[in-house]
């Protein structure tokens, strides 16, 4: 019973990689020792991470040696798709997670390691920002959850969740219109609404690990089974990924209006 409620409560989460009908599997697919723990995921996420970084340094390198965008334009494409398909994997099907989640962190790390080379060939220096801004936020959200200052309440939750839908429709949106010639303008313009639009994006973006915080940890609390470590490890790193992409894209712009 308590594994149930553990894995019911992962469907309110916000972020779109925790899915309660990818916790919906028989109890009597697992034995009973074969439980999920704290530091399982916590130590799958930074194996993910570095899978992720070590990729990425490739197609970094492979870029400022050849200086030409195109020469990773095709690792970038490959790695958008393959990551795309792993997480849609990794969602549907959770008890592959062992599998799909690092496949993921080393294609996703492909696609990531040249945007950071574009923006950084840009922009001197962004990179790095980016890296210890969201790194500094992750411990400032683990410090504000673990002290209580931020509890992710039903409310929040719910306020969270149709944020976050939100803004994935208004990028959809955006998207589609792209094919036509035309956008939502202020997305990408780095005027003072455009600079805002990025803001509160990253505030949901960041406020979306603390839900990310709290599932795991009852989770674990509660016993669900063992491949949620790397199902909970690969959803956090789904977070920290948009939330570095935001915080780029957010630098970005400040940077253009100098």
């Amino acid at each position: 019973m308590a594994r149930h409620r553990a894995l019911e409560m992962f469907g309110r989460s916000g972020n779109p990689a925790f899915k309660s009908k990818a916790f919906t599997h028989r109890s009597s697919d697992f034995s009973t020792d074969e439980v999920m723990t704290l530091s399982g995921a916590v130590n799958k996420t930074g194996l993910y991470l570095f899978l992720c970084v070590l990729s990425g340094s490739w197609t970094w390198n492979i870029f400022f040696n050849s200086g030409d965008p195109s020469s990773v334009t095709g690792l970038m494409i490959f790695g958008l798709i393959g990551g795309f398909i792993a997480a849609m994997f990794t969602i549907f099907k959770p008890t592959v997670a062992n599998i799909s989640a690092p496949i993921y962190a080393l294609l996703q790390g492909l696609a990531i390691g040249g945007i950071s080379a574009m923006y950084e060939s840009a922009f001197d220096g962004i990179v790095m920002q980016a890296v210890a801004l969201t790194f500094g936020t992750l411990a400032a959200l683990l410090l504000a959850y673990k002290s209580g200052l931020i509890k992710p309440t039903e409310n929040f939750r719910l306020m969270l969740f149709a944020a976050t839908g939100g803004i994935f429709v208004l990028y959809l949106v955006s998207f589609v219109m792209s094919f036509f010639g035309s956008s939502i303008g202020f997305i990408h313009s780095n005027s003072l609404m455009g600079i805002g639009f990025s803001l509160v994006v990253v505030a949901v973006a960041a406020l979306n690990l603390v839900l990310d915080f709290d599932f795991i940890e009852q989770a674990a609390e509660q016993g669900a089974p063992k491949y949620l470590e790397a199902y909970g490890a690969f959803s956090l790193m789904v977070t920290l990924i948009w939330l570095y992409l935001e915080i780029l894209r957010l630098l970005s712009k400040l940077y253009s209006r100098n």
